[in-house]
């Protein structure tokens, strides 16, 4: 029997929720989106997934109100996918599941792989959100990711994402100011 792909009949708020960020490849989608990703081709570039997974979950959260797709700033054509005020309440989710992540299948270079900080002091940030060093609550937006130190360097081959998050970089700032070359993802010829 096929799994249904909704939670009809279901009131309960969590499932509702699951309707939003629960399929595959969303929750990572909206990882790279709080890291600074925006373009369509730096999140397939990054994410080496099929490009129409990408497009059906770009248009679901974007449908939800989660992302915002707007026209490039740099001109052109392009359009660009933001962060909305509806998705920044998902940043405490994606920071526990990374957080989750980091201590329950821990990369094997050891140590977390990403370091998050508040942009203002320098001092770490906890997984409830507040700074080390002044104590203040640090919202997405103040904080600075890291790599930390179980995050391997970029290989040569690196897609741009990837070389960039290698720095550190303010959330929810863009992470590339010029588009990515294509490449060649999983599932496209």
């Amino acid at each position: 029997m096929t799994l249904p792909r909704d939670y009809r009949g279901q009131t309960c708020s969590l499932a509702r929720a699951m309707e939003v960020v629960g399929e595959r490849w969303t929750l990572l989608i909206l990882r790279d989106a709080f890291y600074g990703v925006r373009r369509f081709g730096e999140f397939a570039a990054h994410l080496s997934l099929p490009r129409a997974v990408l497009t059906d979950r770009l248009a679901g959260l974007t449908a939800a109100g989660v992302l915002d797709r707007r026209p490039d700033p740099g001109g052109g054509r392009r359009e660009v996918y933001v962060v909305t005020a509806k998705g920044l309440g998902l940043w405490p989710a994606v920071r526990a599941l990374t957080d989750w992540g980091e201590e329950h299948a821990p990369p094997p270079g050891g140590g977390p792989r990403r370091l998050f900080l508040h942009h203002a002091d320098g001092a770490r940030v906890g997984p409830d959100g507040h700074c080390s060093g002044c104590g203040a609550a640090v919202p997405p937006g103040d904080l600075l990711v890291a790599p930390g130190p179980g995050l391997a360097p970029p290989g040569d081959d690196a897609d741009p994402v990837t070389a960039a998050l290698a720095r550190p970089h303010r959330l929810l700032t863009p992470l590339l100011t010029t588009a990515p070359v294509r490449r060649t993802t999983k599932g496209t010829p």
